[in-house]
């Protein structure tokens, strides 16, 4: 076996926990309608007609107001309430294809952590909160600049959906201690 064979990158990843300031129900609904389910049908349909960069582009543009689309999303809590668990918790895959190719070209293992995995969820105290990993810090463990300043942009991306959603955004989200 060649040293090439396998390759272990250990990095630090900051999660980001953000009180919503509201009840779940109102936050997950103003997320939700802020960051639109992936019009699957017509991403199929652009893949089918091989569609150019550009209409893809502008396709995304349209579905995603915010920057960002739902590729998944489950209840998780109502799933976990069946084995008596108490506790509210929706998770989602949150992200833009068109930003994704932004990294992807430099390196296609990026998909590890795009989209992006959220979760809204009410904490031991009660608070209601909306979970995420940094995105600067998974992507800067590809070790390219490129890769870097697109996970920072998504840094950015994040923090103004968060005030769209009427969330106060915190100076401790910033961990190199500079707004963004």
């Amino acid at each position: 076996m060649s040293d090439h064979t396998a390759i272990a990158v250990p990095h630090q990843v900051v999660r980001w926990s953000i009180d919503t300031g509201t009840s779940f129900e109102d936050f997950r609904n103003r997320y939700e309608a802020a960051v639109p389910v992936l019009d699957l049908p017509r991403l199929d349909q652009l893949r089918a007609d091989r569609a150019d960069w550009n209409t893809v582009l502008e396709a995304a543009a349209e579905n995603a107001p915010h920057g960002f689309l739902r590729f998944w999303s489950t209840d998780v809590g109502a799933t976990m309430q069946l084995a008596g668990n108490a506790g509210d918790c929706a998770t989602y895959l949150m992200g833009n294809h068109t930003i994704a190719e932004q990294m992807y070209r430099h390196d296609p293992a990026v998909m590890l952590y795009a989209p992006l995995r959220t979760a809204i969820h009410r904490d031991a105290e009660g608070t209601v909160r909306f979970s995420i990993d940094q995105p600067s810090t998974r992507f800067s463990s590809f070790g390219n600049p490129a890769i870097a300043a697109v996970g920072e942009e998504l840094d950015r991306k994040v923090i103004h959906l968060l005030k769209i959603l009427d969330v106060p955004v915190s100076d401790a989200l910033f961990t190199d201690g500079v707004r963004r």
